[in-house]
This record gives structure tokens, sequence and C-alpha cells, in this order.
């Protein structure tokens, strides 16, 4: 039996010494590699899960027209009217199958036939169309210039939700020329147009003589109405 006198005697009992400071204890009696380990392997787990589930391409948003990005397409590309080609009448029919006639923004009918003798310009446009916005000085201005000499420009919007919308817009920037619209896209589908802007340019005898997809600059327009009315 070990005496009291004994075990005051004896040293007391050396610490527990850990070789490195990652074998020293954290948690409990779990050492910093350990603790360590267990993290590393939890954030592996996440990684691989995250690349498991994650789809192999990201969708693309849709590009949003700016100014100056040319054609907007708002329907399926198509053979349309092409030069040399009579332009047909400012009509067309409905899906339920209604006859419909292009009108200005009062109301009153607009017919080529009583344009006949003039150079005339058709451009499809709306005023929520980005390029079209760009055009309209070009519209503008290249109207004034030539409209004693004969020209008649008439701008069919699409699209659109109200007259009252066109209106604001025809206000707004002063706009000179006739301007139809086309409220069920029936005039649109008649000459076969897919986008906008769409010009066509027609002689004195109602003959397309050229067609441009998108916005023209002033310096073209300028030489094909100047063509047309030297003819």
């Amino acid at each position: 039996m070990t005496t009291d006198h004994e075990l005051a005697a004896s040293p007391p009992p050396e610490p527990v010494r850990y070789e490195g400071g990652w074998r020293r204890p954290l948690i409990g009696p779990f050492t910093v590699a350990q603790v360590l380990a267990v993290v590393v392997s939890i954030a592996l787990t996440a990684v691989v899960l995250v690349v498991l589930t994650s789809p192999l391409s990201v969708p693309q948003q849709p590009t949003q027209p700016r100014p100056g990005s040319g054609f907007f397409a708002i329907g399926s590309p198509q053979a349309g009217l092409r030069v040399g080609d009579v332009a047909p009448e400012l009509t067309g029919t409905t899906p339920r199958g209604d006859a419909v006639q292009l009108t200005d923004l009062n109301g009153n009918p607009i017919r080529l036939a009583a344009l006949r003798g003039r150079p005339v310009w058709i451009n499809f446009w709306a005023t929520w169309c980005p390029p079209c916005q760009e055009e309209t000085p070009v519209l503008r201005d290249v109207y004034e210039e030539y409209a004693d000499d004969g020209l008649a420009l008439i701008a069919i919007s699409v699209q659109e939700t109200t007259v009252e919308d066109v209106r604001a817009y025809v206000d707004r920037y002063d706009l000179g020329y006739i301007v139809g619209f086309d409220a069920t896209s029936a005039i649109f589908h008649t000459y076969r147009a897919f986008g906008l802007p769409t010009q066509l340019f027609l002689d004195r005898d109602g003959v397309i003589r050229k067609v441009v997809l998108g916005p023209i600059t002033r310096e073209e327009a300028e030489a094909t109405i100047s063509g047309l009315l030297a003819d």
C-alpha cells in the first residue's frame, strides 16, 4: 500500500506532449488535422454537387435591339416582293377573312392608285422599334427636301397598341408625311414583309425599283429618290 509520504514524494505526472501544431486538440479530442480534414471533405462534396446539378451551358438571353442594330425581324423570313413587281394596293385580309383597307391616323383610306404619277416611298415601321426610331430623322428630312418635287412617303405602322400612341410619336417629331395604321398587320402580310423597318421605293407607275431591309441612310435615300424623280 502506498503511504501518504510516498504520494507526496512522487513527482507530478508529465503533461501529454503533442508533436507539431496539427496534432494539438482543437474541438474536444479532435485534433486540428482531423477537423481540417472534415472541412475539406465537406467543401469537396459541395463542389461536386454544384458541378453535377449545373446545366452544361448557360442559356443566353435574347439580345435586345439597339439603335443602329439594323433589321429587326418580327416574323419568319420569307421571299418578299422583288424589284420589277408592281406594288400591290394597300389592302389585305385578316385571319378571319375580313378585307382591310389601310387608313391614316384619322381613319381616311390610303390608296396607291391615288398616287400614280408620283414616286412613292413605302416604309413599314413601329414606334417601339429602335432601328425605326433611329432612321426617323432621315425620313422626315428627306421627305421635306423632295416633297415639292412630287415624292410621296407612306410610313405604315404595324403591331402598335393604339392610334393615339402613333399620333403622339408623329406629333413629337413633327412628321409631315403620310402615316398609316395597320392595326391587324394585314397590309404588312400583303407585302410579304417580316421585319422592321422594311422599305420599298416605287416609280411613277407603281413598279418596285428598290427594296431595303433595315434602316436606310440619308445618302442612300436621296440617291434612290433622285433617280426616281429623274425618270
